[in-house]
């Protein structure tokens, strides 16, 4: 943000407040209006509204180990339900204008790696414990500990690998990228299409959704994966109505006969807390719920800072106001996601588009909270949306992510290789903890050769130790006759 327009968003004088509402919120003295957070709450919104989406697909589409999947329906209204309440409380008690909904890359690992170790209940039981544990954090202090136990270098590759990670499950769930299975019938490399060829029209429609949002996000246009999954969807409905579609997968899109409908909360409350150590081993359980922590926990730390400093909120020192009241609603959401079955909730580094239309306090946060209540109502309109349609979004929020890759210091390489194994891991073995644990074992290790040991966060030796049982459990199991 330009020093021009700090000074003309905020005043050095600010004017008094005008009514309660606006003495409680800050607003004027903040530098802003009613106006400002209005068009702000609503920006924010039309920004991150694509979640509503995207969460139904990317849970919907994975089984637990027993092979159940949860339905779109219940969990479009799950994922609206706990965007709005926690966003709500977000303005209300942090009053900053920072948005909450389920985390992309943080749902990613519980479809694809937690899920098809245990039940449903069970996975989003860890969600909720991984909440409450990061409340913990917050309440006892030991954020600071954990922020400094991981090199920055590392937790920039963590993201980048996450958006590799989810930028392939984009490819793979349009079909642009198929298994080859061998003669035993295995996962083995992948192919362009189902065999070797784009073919069909919802590869088409996938194709020009990426060329779409692709052009959009390079106009910087305001809500640009939003309007490309409306969009793509309008095209898919016209497609599947005019052309002989045999099938769109998951979702074939039709309008529904009807648009409004009343909620479906059947997912809250179907979670296990501590079912997980009856499915899986300990180990793993700790490493999942790390896992889950360390995504969540520095994801929010970098969008609050983020947000906070493009609104011209930190303090002199700069730091966040109200910081560890922040970072508790932001685990209590982690808690809520769960207990509604919708993935963990984490603030949006996309509040940054309310904040460029001059939201400065937590009241725009009633206005983005209250759109989504009212998509609470619209399900039948919001589960009509293919994969094709919705998974350029997944491509586009994989090149978002891996923009933090600059960051890194290639030509330093007791980081880089780190680095290069977190990044590389994640996609190469569609698992997000097995890239964690590769980048956290080199580090240690090339500290340790370097004979620089020392300068290894303690909290990162113990973490790395897990992760050799980790990788390890099988030869563990076998020496000590589990198995």
């Amino acid at each position: 943000m330009s020093e021009t327009k700090k000074a003309i968003d905020r005043p050095s004088t600010a004017p008094p407040a005008v009514n309660s509402v606006d003495r409680f919120f800050r607003i004027s003295e903040r530098g802003s209006t009613f106006g400002r957070e209005i068009r702000g709450g609503f920006a924010t919104f039309f920004t991150m509204a694509y979640i509503l989406v995207l969460n139904p697909i990317i849970l919907g589409s994975a089984k637990d180990k027993f092979g159940e999947s949860l339905d779109p329906v219940q969990l479009t209204t799950a994922t609206a339900l706990v965007a709005a309440v926690m966003t709500i409380i977000m303005g209300v008690g942090g009053n900053l204008p920072l948005a909450l909904a389920a985390g992309l890359g943080l749902n990613a690992v519980v479809a694809f790696q937690i899920a098809p170790l245990m039940s449903w209940d069970d996975a989003m039981g860890l969600i909720v414990l991984e909440g409450l544990l990061i409340c913990v954090l917050v309440v006892t202090g030991l954020r600071e500990a954990v922020m400094h136990a991981i090199p920055q270098p590392l937790k920039q590759a963590i993201s980048v690998g996450i958006g590799l990670f989810i930028a392939f499950i984009g490819f793979v769930d349009a079909g642009f990228v198929s298994r080859i299975p061998d003669a035993a019938n295995t996962t083995v490399p992948v192919q362009l299409g189902g065999s070797g060829t784009l073919t069909g029209w919802p590869i088409l429609v996938f194709c020009l959704g990426v060329l779409l949002t692709i052009g959009l996000l390079a106009r910087k246009v305001k809500g640009a994966i939003l309007i490309s999954i409306v969009t793509m969807t309008l095209v898919a409905i016209v497609v599947n109505s005019v052309a002989d579609v045999e099938s769109w997968g998951l979702t074939t899109p039709e309008w529904p006969d009807k648009v409004v409908d009343t909620p479906d909360f059947g997912l809250l409350g179907h979670f296990s807390l501590f079912g997980a150590f009856g499915e899986t081993t300990v180990i793993t359980v700790v490493l999942l719920v790390f896992t889950l922590i360390l995504s969540d926990f520095f994801d929010t730390m970098g969008t609050v800072v983020g947000v906070s400093a493009e609104a011209d909120l930190l303090d002199e020192d700069g730091k966040v106001p109200h910081l560890g009241r922040v970072l508790l609603i932001d685990g209590a959401a982690a808690v809520a996601g769960g207990a509604a079955s919708s993935s963990s909730a984490t603030s949006y580094i996309e509040s940054a588009a309310g904040v460029g239309e001059g939201s400065r306090t937590g009241f725009s946060n009633l206005v983005t909270g209250g759109l989504f209540a009212l998509a609470l109502f619209l399900t039948p309109l919001l589960t009509i949306v293919p994969l094709q349609a919705a998974a350029p979004a997944l491509v586009a929020v994989g090149f978002l992510m891996m923009t933090q890759v600059k960051s890194i210091d290639w030509d330093s390489y007791e980081i880089a290789i780190p680095a290069f194994l977190t990044i590389a891991v994640m996609p190469f073995t569609y698992s997000i903890t097995n890239g964690i644990g590769a980048g956290f074992l080199a580090y240690v290790v090339i500290k340790t050769v370097l004979g620089r040991a020392k300068e290894v966060h303690w909290l990162l030796w113990g973490a790395s130790a897990l992760f050799v049982v980790y990788f390890a459990i099988d030869p563990i199991e076998q020496v000590l006759g589990v198995k």
